[in-house]
């Protein structure tokens, strides 16, 4: 995995890529803020880590793919029908450079994320953060 103990933000840890890695990987950072524009931004193991409720996306880049870690794999398993294309496992999902995931699916598993994480803070009696 491309992690990078220096990296202190985001744009940090981008610096490490570029091309199509660097492209895919923007493309993915967009697709979550722009679905979540309230979630905190940080590097959690080394890569960048969105929370809100919660964890609700993690992704990397390696050499030789990317992969998008949604943090759920009830979230996985919801939109499995979708991810049938890319390499899928327990908590990841893998996909080739130049192949990314579509921002429509970044979202759709960014919002069941967020969905799962309130329904968990719901049932725990607490009020959800926007």
């Amino acid at each position: 995995m491309q992690r990078n103990a220096a990296s202190k933000s985001v744009e940090d840890y981008l610096k490490n890529f570029s091309g199509d890695q660097l492209i895919t990987l923007e493309k993915i950072r967009s697709a979550i803020k722009a679905v979540a524009p309230n979630a905190e931004e940080s590097i959690s193991y080394g890569i960048p880590a969105y929370k809100q409720n919660g964890i609700i996306a993690y992704f990397a880049g390696f050499k030789n793919h990317c992969s998008y870690f949604p943090g759920s794999y009830g979230v996985i398993k919801l939109l499995e029908a979708e991810l049938k294309a890319y390499k899928i496992s327990k908590g990841t999902i893998q996909f080739p450079v130049n192949k990314p995931l579509p921002s429509s699916l970044v979202k759709k598993l960014v919002l069941a994320k967020m969905t799962e994480n309130e329904t968990k803070l719901k049932s725990k009696g607490a009020k959800p953060k926007l």
